[in-house]
């Protein structure tokens, strides 16, 4: 596990400063001088890069920790309804007309996030039972979109239309600093969460009786799981809007080299969920398009042919 994190810190080290460098102006040591570089750099494509550092590293994390839990291959962090929820607090700020006054935007996005993680404890934290929890966190994903679609349908001009439905598809285009000092503390505080989970989630893979009689309380954990999901969903929310099957591929990607415990497979899927959403932002910056692809739609082609490949091999199991 710990040659695996080494390779992938590596990885991370080389492909970010050319990440920095590639756009759709390229800001090459060996070209032309570009006028303006440092502050292109310093101001755009730094915080970018690491706040795609961030976002991956949360949702990486938090796939790995969600499918140990549920003990469900296909799970996804967007399962529990917290990211519908916070894209819904997201979307009401663009339709009250309010998400260019400074933080009110990821303000109103953590704010979903909680009360969708309020609403997913008050019905499922009660008897800490798994099949209850997911059910209510579908429930929650459900409830949520439909009300995002309903602000949508009654948004006040084609403008705010327009820039809900942007803002929804997912992005890291012109994200500054600001954004990273929101999204960073709330990411690292959940992902320390989920690390302090594994114990847990390891003892849960031999069922929930055996769980139990190891000593591990299923309430408190399902409280962490919450506490953690919300915490690294709700952030990436905020400030990227819906950045979908990160969670779900990353652990696939990452159990085979690891022992898969999920202790063990946490912090190997953050940083390779980190440089996967590095990589998929890069590649979004340098494709010949007539605008930038969004990154949530990138990762999406990206995602839905896994997943329907994961299927494919569920059923030849299964068969």
């Amino acid at each position: 596990m710990k040659r695996l994190s080494l390779i992938l810190l590596v990885g991370i080290a080389l492909v970010l400063p050319l990440s920095l460098l590639a756009g759709r102006v390229w800001i090459a040591p060996w070209a032309d001088p570009v006028p303006n570089a440092t502050t292109i750099l310093m101001e755009l494509r730094l915080p970018r890069g690491v706040l795609a550092l961030i976002i991956g590293a949360g949702l990486g994390g938090a796939g790995a920790a969600m499918q140990g839990y549920l003990r469900n291959p296909l799970a996804d962090p967007g399962l529990f309804g917290i990211a519908p929820g916070a894209a819904f607090g997201a979307v009401m700020a663009l339709f009250l007309g309010l998400a260019s006054v400074p933080f009110v935007l990821p303000g109103f996005a953590l704010v979903g996030a909680g009360g969708a993680m309020a609403l997913l404890a008050l019905i499922a934290g009660r008897t800490g039972g798994i099949a209850l929890f997911t059910l209510a966190g579908l429930m929650i994903a459900s409830l949520a979109g439909t009300l995002t679609s309903l602000a949508i349908s009654l948004s006040p001009n084609p403008f705010a239309t327009s820039e809900i439905v942007t803002w929804l598809m997912g992005a890291l285009t012109d994200r500054s600093w600001a954004d990273v000092w929101i999204a960073a503390p709330l990411t690292f505080a959940g992902l320390a969460v989920l690390w302090r989970t594994g114990a847990s989630l390891d003892a849960l893979t031999l069922g929930e009786a055996a769980a139990l009689s190891l000593g591990v309380e299923a309430k408190r954990l399902q409280w962490w799981i919450v506490i953690g999901i919300g915490l690294v969903i709700g952030a990436g929310v905020a400030v990227a809007g819906i950045i979908g099957f990160v969670g779900l591929m990353v652990p696939h990607l990452v159990r085979p080299f690891t022992d898969r415990r999920p202790s063990t497979l946490i912090v190997p899927s953050a940083l390779a969920g980190a440089l996967l959403v590095l990589l998929a932002d890069t590649l979004c910056r340098v494709l010949p398009m007539a605008s930038e692809l969004r990154l949530g739609i990138a990762l999406s082609l990206l995602g839905a042919p896994f997943f329907l490949a994961l299927l494919l091999r569920l059923r030849r199991e299964l068969a």
